[in-house]
């Protein structure tokens, strides 16, 4: 790649030829200040904030949108660009709510960073506040439109990334908002519940659907057992939000903080991960024998699901009827662990703490729900609320000694860890199903063809005559891409696994908020570092998935397993 020069501030630098002056000035160590623009989605100059001067043109220039060139000449700190960035603010935050002490991204708002690094104070008369602007119709996803920037970036995730068009822009100037189709409440659209639009919203305006004062009041009521189960993925986005690098493992540390928080039981859903691939995969491996509806899908993603059951419901007969890590848990936690403590299940009080936005819906779904009608987990907070939690707490989580989960439901295989990336399903599931098949080890543990961030990566296995065609996507535009492929028949498979959010879980909506362009792949490798860490790294060789089947559910697709570890799904597509 050719390499240009250009000044920025009166220094010299060279930068890639191609880049915007914003991705040059990044790329030395420059940050320019933005609300619209973020590395991993299009640019579009709308918010104005990243305001430069470049010589040879008179208007201040966007650094999202401007080609840097050779020989230019750049400004980013004139009193010109201070004031018309100042005065950019300053609107902005005049059609802003004054929320900030009980907004669920207080601390971790750009918009309020930035009013406080320019010093903009409330000069302008402040826009009335609509209730009509708010939306909490949904179960995973709380809009409160009068927090909005109408920096456009969720519009960009929905459309861009997912593939899903919820959001367009309407109206004009100061009155712009990104709005539904006919404004309507987002459980009354095609949205999947990813929460991709709260993971990209620089403020306040798109969040998870807020858990943490249910979760206050459920411990301070002293009536339950509380118990805790941590999802894949979270070991390593709990990082970010402690401070420390992307991509570090932080198992020990979240576990001992969990128990600083209160919970009497913190169990690893990676357990439920790997009883998970033994259901999957035995399975797979009776449509394989006795004829069944091809490709097989995984069922872990319940944004995936809503997509199935909303656009697509002609392939539900193909979804695994295997229930997600989650809710296997839940059913494990409020059935055989409730036996085990002399405790009613209704006694039980379940978090899930969760990469993913869809996971709070999923939880209510009225086929997971127990006979009584009660929740199999009661609360789910994402990645985000946990970390919220410990600052609230006043965690000093850097002087914790790390903490082991507890047993039963705390012992894990790496298998089950690299659920948190995009493949990990696919190749846990592979490395208990060539086995339980052939009856053979695996003569490689690690298939390498499922990894990686490409949008759609498929394989070949051989099981003795049987050749096993699996493919991988994640991120909702390549779920519709393959769907549609083998809808039309341009590909066939056998296997599939499908991830809503790009890379998967560790990519998920309910995520740690990131500015960094590599961060899915950072997340990746801590991801892929904890499977190597682990001492068993296959499913079925769990010990404790072992002694489960012996004491409780006896076989993989048993009756007792059936009951509570399997579920079924329902047509909610237009034409139903």
């Amino acid at each position: 790649m050719s390499s240009i020069n250009l000044t920025v501030d009166g220094k010299l630098y060279q930068v890639p030829a191609g880049l915007t002056v914003m991705e040059a000035c990044r790329k030395v160590g420059i940050k320019i200040p933005s609300l619209c623009y973020h590395p991993r989605l299009e640019s579009t100059g709308a918010c104005r904030i990243c305001a430069i001067e470049v010589d040879g043109f008179r208007n201040l220039q966007a650094a999202c949108v401007t080609l840097v060139s050779d020989g230019m000449q750049i400004k980013t700190h004139t009193s010109r660009v201070i004031n018309a960035r100042k005065m950019n603010l300053a609107l902005l935050l005049s059609n802003h709510p004054n929320k900030c002490m009980t907004c669920e991204s207080n601390g971790s708002c750009e918009f309020q960073d930035l009013i406080y690094d320019y010093g903009i104070e409330e000069e302008l008369p402040k826009m009335p506040h609509d209730p009509g602007l708010i939306d909490d119709s949904s179960l995973a996803i709380t809009r409160d439109l009068n927090k909005c920037v109408s920096c456009g970036r969720c519009i960009r995730a929905c459309s861009d990334l997912q593939a899903m068009d919820i959001y367009s822009m309407a109206y004009r100037g100061v009155n712009s908002l990104p709005l539904t189709a006919f404004d309507r409440g987002l459980s009354d659209t095609l949205c999947i519940s990813c929460g991709q639009c709260s993971l990209f919203c620089p403020v306040g305006a798109i969040t998870e659907n807020p858990s943490l004062r249910r979760l206050r009041e459920a411990m301070e009521s002293g009536e339950y057992v509380m118990v805790v189960q941590t999802a894949p993925a979270t070991r390593v986005a709990i990082s970010e939000e402690l401070g420390l690098p992307p991509g570090t493992i932080s198992t020990g540390r979240m576990v001992a903080a969990l128990r600083k928080l209160g919970f009497d039981y913190v169990f690893d859903t990676d357990f439920s991960a790997d009883l998970t691939i033994m259901e999957e995969g035995s399975e797979l491996l009776t449509r394989i024998k006795e004829g069944g509806k091809f490709p097989m899908f995984t069922s872990c993603c319940p944004a995936w699901i809503n997509l199935v059951e909303k656009e697509f419901p002609e392939y539900m007969p193909n979804l695994s009827t295997a229930k997600s890590p989650q809710q296997m848990m839940g059913a494990v936690v409020k059935t055989y662990f409730a036996d085990k403590i002399g405790v009613s299940p209704d006694k039980i009080f379940l978090v899930s703490i969760m990469p993913c936005t869809a996971k709070k819906e999923e939880a209510l779904r009225p086929q997971q729900l127990m006979s009584s009608g009660a929740p199999y987990v009661d609360l789910v907070l994402t990645t985000r609320e946990l970390g919220r939690r410990i600052r609230l707490s006043k965690l000093q989580v850097e002087h914790l000694e790390d903490s082991r989960y507890d047993d039963p439901l705390g012992a894990s295989t790496g298998a089950a860890v690299i659920f948190g990336a995009t493949g990990g399903v696919m190749e846990a599931a592979l490395r208990t199903a060539y086995e339980l098949a052939t009856g053979k080890p695996l003569p490689r543990l690690g298939f390498e063809e499922v990894r990686g961030i490409q949008g759609i990566k498929e394989a070949t296995v051989a099981l003795d005559d049987k050749t096993l065609r699996v493919a991988v996507a994640h991120g909702g535009a390549n779920v519709r891409k393959l769907l549609t492929a083998i809808k039309n028949g341009d590909v066939y498979y056998d296997f599939v696994e499908m991830m809503a959010c790009p890379g998967g879980c560790i990519g998920g909506g309910g995520e740690p908020y990131s500015d960094d362009p590599d961060i899915i792949e950072k997340r990746m490798r801590g991801i892929y570092r904890a499977d190597e860490l682990n001492t068993i790294r296959k499913s079925h060789e769990n010990p404790s998935i072992k002694a489960i089947y012996e004491d409780f559910f006896e076989t993989p697709l048993s009756h007792r397993s059936h009951e509570l570890l399997h579920t079924h799904y329902t047509d909610r597509s237009n034409k139903n």
